[in-house]
């Protein structure tokens, strides 16, 4: 005997739960024939709402970094400073990266369709791709216009006007930072967070370039391309970060804290023996789970499906960003039968 039970919503509830013996048969009866959800219109409008301020501040960050880029570029036209080359070319390629990454926010808001049955929440895999080509091209031109310099000395010209354009993209990228940190803990996005705190990485890269700017002042024709391979390499840092994490993403890699967190909330749910088989995975930035629970095996449909209920809302409520939950109930082996969905090593609860 097996119960398969999904649904999807917000799991922020505020409301309480009774799926519990204390509810009648009728509402375990119209629980049971007909799917059910929490998400009032409310939450609809909120979720919307969080939406529209993340992709607010992306464009508000384009802007910002667009200006920043620019009045930098202009700079770089008239002193040849390579060590602002490198972070202009950098703040434009952060800058550049709202784009696929707002064109993924509007694919994931698309609902589910016959062909793409879990959504379009896979388009942030692949602008996390396009943002990691990028950063890698940045990285790569930067460095070779650092070199061609270190090879070819030339003299800065117009240090002051350099200076500046360094205190200005630090002060651009630092606004950038404060308003994506503000806005994504705000809306509960963690991207936007770690977008901002890249920021503030950028920002103290700008601050470099003064360095190069004051062994220019001093007559040290090599310390603007020695700072131009330093911001290179600290691209290069940025870009095996980024690497990393849009591979596990692909990999749909979780952190094993959350398995962790999923796997003691189903332990506590009451008619629940044992954890067998509990996957999660991210679809964009939503967390789904499935998961094999055993139940006593002379229990009824009707009562392997409460527990069921109890199961996918106690993993809602438990685990951060998870929206979606497929429970499948087994029944408890006899002895001497083996059950081909738990593990070798299960969970079994006290």
């Amino acid at each position: 005997m097996s119960d398969r039970h999904e649904h999807s919503h917000p799991h922020e509830h505020t409301h309480p739960h009774g799926h519990g013996p204390r509810h009648g048969v009728r509402h375990r009866l119209a629980h049971l024939l007909t799917p059910h959800s929490h998400e009032t219109a409310d939450k609809v409008d909120s979720a919307l709402e969080s939406s529209a301020r993340g992709m607010r501040a992306l464009w508000v960050s384009l802007a910002v970094l667009g200006v920043t880029a620019l009045a930098q570029a202009l700079v770089v036209a008239v002193s040849g400073s390579v060590a602002l080359l490198g972070d202009t070319v950098h703040n434009t390629a952060d800058a550049l990266t709202a784009v696929p990454l707002g064109i993924a926010f509007v694919l994931g808001r698309r609902a589910a369709t016959r062909r793409f049955t879990y959504g379009y929440g896979r388009a942030e895999d692949l602008a996390g791709l396009v943002i990691v080509l990028t950063i890698a091209a940045s990285a790569a031109f930067a460095g070779w216009t650092a070199i061609d310099r270190l090879l070819d000395p030339r003299p800065v010209q117009h240090v002051p006007a350099v200076a500046v354009a360094a205190l200005v993209g630090f002060a651009g990228n630092e606004w950038v930072a404060r308003y994506r940190i503000r806005v994504g803990r705000a809306i509960g996005s963690a991207a936007l967070v770690a977008d901002g705190l890249h920021a503030r990485t950028d920002g103290f890269t700008s601050l470099a370039v003064l360095l190069g700017a004051g062994g220019s002042a001093l007559g040290w024709q090599l310390a603007d391309p020695i700072v131009g391979l330093a911001i290179t390499a600290a691209i290069a840092l940025v870009l095996r970060d980024a690497a990393r994490e849009v591979f596990r993403r692909v990999m749909d890699a979780v952190d094993p804290d959350l398995v962790d967190r999923a796997e003691q909330a189903l332990t506590e749910v009451p008619g629940v023996r044992a954890v067998g088989e509990l996957r999660l995975r991210w679809i964009g930035h939503r967390l789904r789970a499935e998961v094999a629970v055993v139940v006593d095996g002379t229990v009824t449909v009707r009562e392997a499906h409460r527990i069921a209920v109890d199961a996918e809302h106690a993993l809602l409520h438990a685990v951060p960003r998870l929206t979606a939950a497929l429970v499948h109930a087994d029944p408890e082996p006899v002895p001497g039968e083996a059950d081909p969905h738990l593990p070798l090593a299960h969970h079994a609860v006290a």
